[in-house]
């Protein structure tokens, strides 16, 4: 090697090592004063500690994807930008993990998720717009505009801070403004340490949240031909499944996701639930969603994986006119309430009269129950659970409304009838955070 080559090569050499000095300069502090993803990897410095005070979190850590590809604590748990942080035991940590450090790998589905209900919505629906920044709140506005700046939830705010802290936020939360400008966590599908597909997959997990009065899907999902199925085959099915790579040898019987998110086949996987939906089926009357129509051939192109076309046909246009019904039997009784207060028989304080719980609940739990039954197949939610709850509702209104007529004062002081004492089903509506709460 002549003179000139070995110059050249020592020259290039230091050009490098002062280059990656400069860019090593301008890393964050936070990243160059704490060990390196390399130094936890080959020391298992995390685990050292937390396999004697937590070793829950590092047995599901093992088992994770995330342990199979290499990635460590630190790669989560180092500060993302806008974060606070602490010193934890030799290590520059976030303060709190958010959706944002799980973006920091996963962009397109975080992204997908933000502009979906279960972000900004989710949270507004019972807490209102306070908690956001401005550009969170214009963010949840531009794909659900009248969702997120709106009035924080009345039934909520008369049960109290206890009630909503450790009910209606426990799920709400998924959408909750973090203040690195991020929403929720994407822990609450995943898991941890777990950041499981699989979990994810499950009927139990949208289960959470998605049930009860309200919203009754994993309770018609369990009754439906689809959850029959998923209990009798879920031992041979692969709920693990590469979502990008996903197919019906994988998962023969679809669950929630299945539906609303996977790439079955072929098919686009998204992390925005609504993509596939056609109506708002949680609202008092349903109207259609914007891309209401390519939401809805959208889902049709799951449900072809299995049936024929003329049956997914026939089951979307039977499920419309009871959702058509529907829509005409809530209509008609919160018209009867409306006159009663365009009459100046009813106060103008919300939830302080039996009849004001009646048709709470007509709507937001037998109406929803009803809809949801038709859209997922369960028929004792049309029939039972929702349309006889709509009748018998319906029934109680005007009798009520007949007495607060004759009585010729607010309800308030008026003797009702059997509604005087708010049943079972009224008394758990306020448990539901109210209107719009737990939306999809």
């Amino acid at each position: 090697m002549s003179f000139k080559q070995v110059f050249i090569a020592v020259f290039l050499g230091t050009a490098l090592i002062v280059a990656a000095l400069l860019v090593n300069a301008r890393r964050p502090a936070n990243e160059r004063g704490q060990p390196t993803a390399e130094l936890v990897r080959a020391t298992g410095k995390c685990a050292e500690c937390h396999r004697r005070e937590t070793s829950a979190v590092i047995d599901e850590y093992e088992r994770s994807r995330h342990a199979a590809k290499g990635i460590v604590c630190l790669d989560c748990h180092r500060p993302a930008e806008g974060q606070a942080s602490l010193e934890h035991r030799g290590f520059t940590i976030a303060r709190s993990l958010t959706a944002k450090n799980c973006a920091q790998c996963h962009a397109t589905e975080y992204d997908q998720f933000a502009r979906s209900r279960h972000a900004a919505p989710s949270w507004a629906a019972v807490n209102g717009p306070k908690d956001f920044s401005d550009a969170q709140k214009a963010l949840g506005e531009r794909f659900h505009k009248g969702w997120v700046d709106r009035p924080a939830n009345a039934i909520a705010s008369l049960e109290g801070d206890p009630a909503i802290a450790s009910g209606c936020n426990a799920c709400h939360a998924i959408g909750k403004p973090n203040a690195d400008g991020s929403f929720g966590t994407c822990t609450n599908c995943h898991a941890r340490h777990a950041a499981s597909v699989a979990l994810a997959r499950e009927p139990t997990t949208c289960g959470q949240c998605h049930m009860g009065p309200d919203h009754s899907q994993v309770e018609i999902y369990g009754e439906s031909k689809h959850g029959a199925l998923y209990q009798a085959q879920r031992a041979s099915m692969n709920l693990a499944a590469d979502p990008k790579h996903l197919t019906t040898v994988d998962m023969p019987v679809p669950t929630c996701a299945t539906c609303h998110l996977s790439g079955l086949e072929g098919l686009k996987v998204t992390h925005d639930p609504t993509e596939r939906l056609t109506w708002f089926l949680f609202a008092p009357i349903s109207t259609r969603r914007p891309g209401g129509e390519q939401g809805q051939l959208q889902m049709k192109e799951v449900c072809l994986k299995c049936h024929a076309r003329t049956g997914v046909d026939a089951f979307f246009t039977n499920a419309e006119a009871v959702l058509a019904a529907t829509n005409e039997k809530v209509a008609g009784a919160t018209a009867v309430v409306k006159q009663l207060r365009d009459e100046g028989l009813l106060t103008a304080k919300p939830f302080d009269e039996p009849i004001e719980f009646a048709e709470f609940d007509l709507w937001h739990y037998f109406g929803r129950t009803a809809k949801h039954g038709a859209f997922m197949g369960g028929a004792d939610f049309v029939q039972w659970h929702g349309n006889y709850e709509l009748l018998r509702l319906r029934r109680e209104i005007d009798h009520d409304a007949e007495e607060l007529r004759r009585a010729g004062r607010p309800a308030a002081s008026a003797s009702a009838s059997a509604s005087a004492a708010p049943s079972a089903s009224a008394s758990a509506s306020a448990a539901a955070g109210g209107s719009g709460a737990r939306t999809p």
